[in-house]
């Protein structure tokens, strides 16, 4: 959630941990601060708000001779977002200095043993408890740094990765994490220790992921991976990240959002890319070889990823025939959920790294359950924890509001739903050939598609945006979408958005229903046509007025009939998709809202 940079090298450090910094502003932050040794002396300077007012700070100290820091942009769970409660935090002695990311869940009782103790805290946070609490077990105990975190992590509960620096080891820095993401980049000379891998890609690719209970202490010319809990030495291997500089940048575009959003044909085609056998159509998911066909699929995931598994139910439920259950990770890890050993539980995830979907992951193998992952980024705690793992190949997503990935989810699910389905049989090879053919046709349509529905979001948004709420319709696979949808209009444009079953809305919701309440109807040429276009003449003769999103030349009765191509099938929704998104998009810019970082989010949830 929050970010974590850390650097030693031959190189001033505060310039490169600022620029990390920046590169991880995607996250989501209301405050940020950096430490650094300097002559032997350990300083640390804070600032509330955006990273403007750091620099700002830095620009009246001198911290060019620092070899040696760390930066933290802060997400605040404990204690109000200001500067006393901004990382880094320092020991009593001003010696050490620490961030973090995460939740130490008994922090209370820890800071209350160290009060009694004589530790005087300076924040609210849960973080300043482990930084006290290392310098006193060093001070108290005769410990190392090392020993001391070790023995510290071993007291704490919750998630965390943090970040040590020491002025008495200026060449030092210590890293640890458990359940919150942190990873090692590999320089020459140089090495970095970071949330996430933009934070150092201008200077090295190469990237050592670390497991749960691992510590690693980085040098300038040396780096090691020990266990957090007996200090041995872990054997770990760097991992060259294809990712370069110019893919986490926004390519000229306005907005990572609107570049996100328009990848997605490169998206698709990278998802596609060795999974399909042109000449026998078929799809290979070598991944799968050893996984017989499950009884029944559980699905667990948060957000836009549970959109996205929602939207798989139908297809998967259809062309393979399998019984599937879609949960939000966050009712599936507190409820008994029924899953036997002959099921399948797939977690959906971008980052890999979502707390409440690894805690259901975790349910699903203490309950002898195979787990299937399913998420964008390599080497996540996803992708280790998984007992099998398939990329959806999206490249770095930066934007909080998730575009292109969704989008990949479900490429990859539409995989899975005709693997099933050629390995039971159950989907006649004519519908696979069609189904294949036309996914890989897709790239190019909806490339070409593209600035023509990029052009009507920009009017529909003009046009609709003194609206203060919105319904969302749909029925079948669009239900999902239309929850997308709604979701994301309430993630940039702060306006209020609900997505429904349209066969829900007299149920209750069709109450709200007046001319200032638009409606945004996803309408295709299916069974349920003639229902929808009922609810619609509901919704209608209240005076509500309807955008009416479509794939085919239908006359829906919308006061504004957006149409997109027609695809096969529920193939559809790859033109769906990118149009709500453009909407919600076009709608956030002509407001003036901060699309990328949208106000209370941020783009990992790794915390609950």
């Amino acid at each position: 959630m929050c970010g974590i940079i850390g650097y030693t090298g031959h190189r001033p450090a505060v310039p490169i941990v600022i620029e990390g910094l920046k590169r991880l502003e995607y996250r989501g932050y209301d405050s940020s601060g950096v430490a650094f040794i300097q002559n032997r002396s350990l300083l640390s300077i804070r600032a509330e708000g955006k990273l403007e007012m750091l620099e700002q700070k830095l620009a009246k100290s001198d911290p060019y001779l620092a070899t040696t820091g760390m930066g933290h942009t802060r997400w605040a769970t404990h204690g109000a977002p200001n500067e006393q409660n901004a990382h880094p935090h320092q020991d009593q002695t001003g010696r050490l200095a620490l961030v973090h990311n995460g939740i130490i869940e008994n922090y209370q009782s820890l800071k209350q043993d160290l009060k009694q103790e004589g530790v005087i805290f300076q924040s609210e946070t849960d973080t300043e408890v482990l930084v006290q609490l290392i310098s006193h077990l060093m001070k108290r105990d005769e410990l190392g740094l090392p020993e001391a975190i070790s023995r510290t992590l071993q007291q704490v509960e919750g998630a965390y990765a943090l970040a040590v620096i020491s002025a008495d080891h200026p060449d030092e820095l210590w890293a640890a994490r458990n359940s919150s993401p942190l990873l090692l980049g590999v320089g020459t000379g140089e090495n970095f220790v970071a949330s996430d891998i933009p934070a150092f890609l201008a200077s090295t690719r190469e990237v050592v992921f670390l497991d749960d209970h691992e510590l690693v202490c980085i040098r300038p010319d040396s780096w090691r991976v020990y266990s957090g809990h007996t200090l041995e030495p872990v054997d770990k291997a760097p991992q060259h990240v294809d990712w370069d500089v110019q893919s986490a940048q926004k390519s000229g575009h306005k907005h990572f959002m609107i570049k996100e959003i328009l990848e997605q044909p490169g998206v698709i085609r990278d998802c596609l890319a060795g999974r399909v056998d042109r000449d026998r159509g078929r799809v290979v998911l070598k991944e799968l070889e050893t996984l017989a066909v499950p009884a029944r699929l559980h699905i667990v995931a948060c957000g836009t990823s549970f959109h996205a598994g929602l939207w798989a139910k139908y297809i998967l439920e259809q062309w393979s025939g399998l019984a599937v259950q879609v949960d939000i990770a966050s009712e599936f890890r507190y409820r008994d959920p029924i899953v036997l050993p002959e099921d399948l539980v797939i977690v959906i995830s971008q980052s890999g790294e979502t707390a409440d979907t690894l805690a259901g992951l975790r349910i699903a193998r203490e309950k002898g359950v195979p787990v299937l992952g399913i998420c964008n980024v390599l080497g996540s705690a996803v992708a280790r924890e998984s007992d099998l793992v398939l990329y959806t190949q999206a490249g770095p997503e930066i934007s909080v509001a998730s575009t292109k990935a969704m989008c990949s989810q479900m490429v990859l699910l539409v995989l899975l739903a005709l693997y099933w389905g050629q390995e039971s049989g159950r989907l006649k090879s004519a519908s696979l050939s069609r189904a294949l053919q036309e996914m890989e046709g897709l790239p190019e349509r909806l490339e070409k598609a593209l600035p023509a529905l990029r052009e009507t979001a920009g009017f529909l948004a003009q046009t609709y945006s003194a609206a203060r709420s919105f319904f969302y319709l749909g029925r079948g696979s669009n239900y999902p979408l239309a929850l997308e949808g709604a979701l994301k209009l309430k993630e940039i444009s702060y306006i209020h958005a609900e997505g429904y079953a349209a066969g829900e809305m007299k149920h209750g919701p069709i109450a709200l229903i007046d001319a200032n309440l638009p409606t945004f109807a996803l309408i295709t040429e299916n069974d349920l046509l003639p229902k929808l276009r009922s609810n619609l003449q509901e919704v209608q003769a209240r005076g509500g007025p309807v955008i009416g999103l479509t794939s085919s030349a239908l006359d829906v009765g919308a006061e504004d009939r957006w149409e997109i191509p027609r695809a096969w099938g529920v193939l559809d929704a790859f033109f769906m998709l990118p149009a709500l998104q453009l909407f919600a998009y076009e709608m956030a810019v002509y407001l003036g809202k901060d699309v990328d970082q949208p106000r209370n989010l941020a783009k990992s949830v790794t915390v609950e």
